[in-house]
């Protein structure tokens, strides 16, 4: 029996210069290849193109020669095994369909094929076409062929057998892919797309698998979008003269962009572009399926992945169009919008465009559902949150998502370069090295500060030694702006940063530094519930506290809140067992700390054994200061120091002068008739001051001297390890209870420590500079302005009672009983 739609469609092939046969599909498969590529159809994406512009935007401007071209492709492409059976049916019926509503009689077809060839010149052979066309006109008359009249009456009788593009729920992902080309049939393989792997080498530098897998994550998580949207952020808010300048500021290739850009603005459009980059995705991962890179279940996980951002940002297909041509416009530095009706009206307006379903809905919740938990899959490693972070810093981190990059010797040799001169970190010091850049105490210190400042409970501006300066007494009340976020994102971002940098270096152990993101990781999903959280709160603080001589990073930091493909929103937030990357001091531990303050920076975290070259700078130090050569003297000093100090010599040698000041006078005018040796004018300087009651040294207890000295030296004797940790331990806890026993307060212990600061210093040129600094900074502990000058402001004095409100989060130290958590 005769099948009518492959009677009639080989019929028409006649006038193709094929031999009658009652089945199209039966052309040798490689010599159907071979015509395809004659016919410029080189691979199964071109195929997509020419079945799309076969029927144009549809109606009565449909081009018969056009459909008549299109009936050989689809019986070429399905004798090729690029089109199955049922699709090249389809297709055929679709175009018979088409033939049948424009030209009632096969004369009528015939017509309208001589008009396009006289008018196109689409026949190889006039003489030719006007033979095919008798023996056309024999075959409709015979008993193989099939009248005009019977195939009319048949397509009124069938309904399409099947979609013209896949259509299953799975398979619905890839109309977005018709962007670059339609994807006519499932599973992807090497005869959709020609020339491939060179083209992804060329245009992307994409080699491997493991490079496309991070072009995937790079192009979902960042993109090109990113640098353009901070761009346009910036120069939406400058003026005429910024925008000018930025304009003139850029170099070759980049002022096409910024002239396309700055039209964009000027003409009000829509600073949009996401679309570039998440099309793009979709289109990689189609690549990676046809390669064989990707099994056809990840392809279409990284696809999904890029329709579900898509999802989220457009309303519909016109509006992802012209997002996708804004992109297109930047990245090629000429404005193509004029262009655009051109350029997209098959993909909006064809009646068989693979984008007539509604672009929302057009994946279904539980193939979304599927993707998110791929490419969380893919992001699971701890050494993503480390990546993160510090791409907030340096964009180009974002690249390093997925497998883990080779990284060239000029790059390693960088992050060397900044281990040794900025954080003075080198390998031989190991990975442990690295602890002392985590910070709980800091987050602490901020955290008490934001949540006194909200409830008007910070120290008084005014101090015995004077007055902040405005915008750092400013600075320290708008802290209360940040009462509800915990500080631990502050000092955690400069962490990974160091971190990263560590890994790039290559000369740590990779095992022991992976260990210390995945504690990174546990802390943040502690202190932070998600993303945007975590995003809000580091927002809050760098607007609070930026980096002197750094830009801001607050517009990059809302970005990665505001955009749906930051790899923020894709990290994994269970979190494991909450264990830092640094030791947390107790509350008490970190008070004692404290009791340094300005004699040294402050202390953030409890101090380790230092590398030997980190010990020869302290030991020289501590031999120039204390002529200290060792554990033992140490300890002993440190005793004298707890026990009796240089607050017993002033006792013995210069309290009883307070009560005899015809005695003082006397020695004073003794030592100044002669001749004195270097001890003999330390103390007359030192008589003077008694004399003068300099800086109130008769009227305060010197203790603080000492006690600040004792812990300054323990620090410092943790750090060369002649002291091991629970004699460091004890040796504070010793000076947190003297400190205790003898002040009442930070002011009362500030006083002491200036007066002894100032009795017992030598004579010197810079005496007064010495003083005045020491003063200025005493003021910065006192009031917590600027609020990391010192930790004062933020801790109850030892043995006090506690005046301090509870943060609203659980980034706090442990301390007693007293105090909320």
């Amino acid at each position: 029996m005769v099948d009518p739609l492959n009677a009639w469609w080989a019929q028409q092939l006649v006038l193709c210069d094929w031999a009658f046969t009652p089945d199209p599909l039966t052309v040798e498969a490689s010599k159907a290849v071979e015509r395809l590529a004659a016919l410029g159809v080189a691979d199964r994406g071109e195929l997509g193109w020419c079945l799309l512009e076969t029927l144009g935007a549809g109606g009565a401007g449909v081009d018969p020669a056009r459909l008549l071209v299109g009936l050989e492709v689809i019986a070429l492409g399905g004798a090729a095994g690029w089109l199955g059976e049922s699709r090249a049916r389809a297709w055929a019926q679709r175009l018979a369909e088409e033939i049948s509503a424009h030209h009632a009689s096969l004369d009528a077809w015939l017509e309208a094929l001589l008009h396009a060839r006289s008018a196109e010149g689409w026949v190889r052979g006039d003489d030719g076409f006007f033979e095919a066309c008798e023996a056309l006109s024999v075959l409709e008359h015979d008993g193989e062929g099939v009248t005009w009249e019977m195939m009319q009456e048949w397509l009124a009788t069938h309904a399409m057998p099947l979609a013209l593009w896949p259509s299953a729920p799975e398979d619905q992902v890839w109309r977005l892919r018709a962007a670059f080309s339609p994807v006519v049939e499932l599973p992807a393989g090497p005869h959709d797309w020609q020339g491939l792997a060179g083209w992804l080498e060329e245009a992307w530098e994409i080699r491997s698998p493991e490079d496309l897998v991070r072009s995937l994550l790079w192009l979902a998580a960042q993109g090109d979008r990113q640098a353009w949207d901070l761009d346009a952020g910036r120069l939406l808010e400058a003026d005429a003269g910024v925008r000018r300048q930025w304009q003139e500021a850029l170099a070759g290739g980049e002022r096409d962009y910024g002239r396309v850009l700055l039209g964009f603005l000027d003409q009000g459009e829509p600073l949009e572009w996401a679309a570039w980059d998440w099309l793009r995705l979709i289109d990689l991962a189609w690549a990676g399926a046809c390669l064989g890179w990707l099994e056809a279940r990840e392809a279409r996980d990284f696809a999904v992945h890029g329709a579900d951002l898509a999802l989220r940002r457009y309303s519909d297909w016109a509006a992802l169009a012209r997002a996708y041509q804004r992109g297109r416009s930047l990245f090629e530095g000429r404005n193509l919008l004029p262009a655009l009706q051109a350029d997209w009206a098959l993909l909006l307006h064809s009646p068989v465009s693979p984008w007539r379903p509604a672009l929302q809905g057009l994946v279904t919740e539980e193939l979304i559902a599927a993707s998110r938990d791929a490419l969380r899959a893919w992001r699971g490693d701890p050494r993503h949150w480390t990546l993160a972070l510090a791409a907030v810093r340096e964009p180009e981190f974002a690249a390093r998502q997925g497998p883990v990059p080779e990284l060239s010797v000029a790059r390693r040799e960088e992050a060397r370069h900044y281990l040794v001169e900025t954080l003075d970190l080198h390998a031989d010091e190991g990975v442990e090295a690295l602890s002392r850049y985590w910070l709980p105490a800091q987050a602490h210190h901020l955290n008490q500060l934001a949540a006194d400042a909200a409830h008007g409970a910070l120290p008084p501006a005014e101090t015995p030694f004077g007055h902040p300066v405005p915008d750092e007494l400013a600075s320290r009340d708008a802290l209360r702006q940040a009462s509800r976020h915990a500080a631990t994102i502050h000092m955690a971002e400069k962490f990974a940063f160091h971190l990263q940098m560590a890994m790039d270096s290559g000369d740590f152990d990779a095992s022991r530094l992976a260990g210390l993101a995945e504690a990174l990781q546990g802390s943040l999903c502690r202190f932070y519930p998600d993303a945007r959280r975590l995003l809000q709160a580091w927002a809050h603080w760098e607007s609070l506290l930026p980096e002197p001589e750094q830009p801001p990073m607050l517009a990059e930091i809302r970005w990665h809140l505001e955009d749906p493909g930051s790899l923020f929103h894709w990290l994994d937030w269970r979190g494991g067992a909450w264990h830092e990357p640094g030791p947390r001091p107790t509350l008490a531990h970190f008070t004692a700390m404290a009791l340094v303050g300005p004699l040294n920076s402050p202390a953030w975290s409890l101090p380790q054994p230092e590398s030997e070259r980190e010990c020869a700078a302290i030991r020289d130090w501590v031999d120039g200061h204390y002529a200290l050569h060792g554990a033992a003297e140490l300890g002993e000093f440190l005793e004298y120091l707890i026990e009796a100090g240089d607050r017993q010599e002033y006792q013995i040698n210069y309290a009883p002068y307070t009560l005899n000041h015809g005695r003082l006078a006397s020695e004073i005018a003794t030592l100044e008739s002669g001749e004195c040796s270097e001890e003999e004018g330390a103390h007359l300087l030192r008589l003077q001051r008694v004399r003068d009651n300099e800086d109130g040294c008769n009227e305060v207890d010197l203790a603080a001297w000492d006690i600040a000295q004792a812990v300054d030296l323990a620090i410092a004797g943790r750090q060369l390890g002649w002291l091991g940790e629970a004699a460091f331990l004890g040796l504070l806890e010793r000076a947190h209870g003297l400190a205790g026993e003898h002040y009442a307060g930070w002011e009362e212990y500030a006083r002491g420590l200036h007066a002894g600061f100032s009795f017992f210093m030598g004579e010197t040129p810079e005496r007064e500079s010495f003083l005045a600094g020491f003063r200025q900074a005493l003021v910065a502990w006192l009031s917590g302005a600027p609020p990391l000058a010192g930790a004062w402001a933020s801790l109850d004095f030892p043995g006090a009672r506690p005046r301090h409100w509870a943060p609203l989060h659980v980034d706090t130290l442990p301390g007693d009983s007293r105090t909320l958590h």
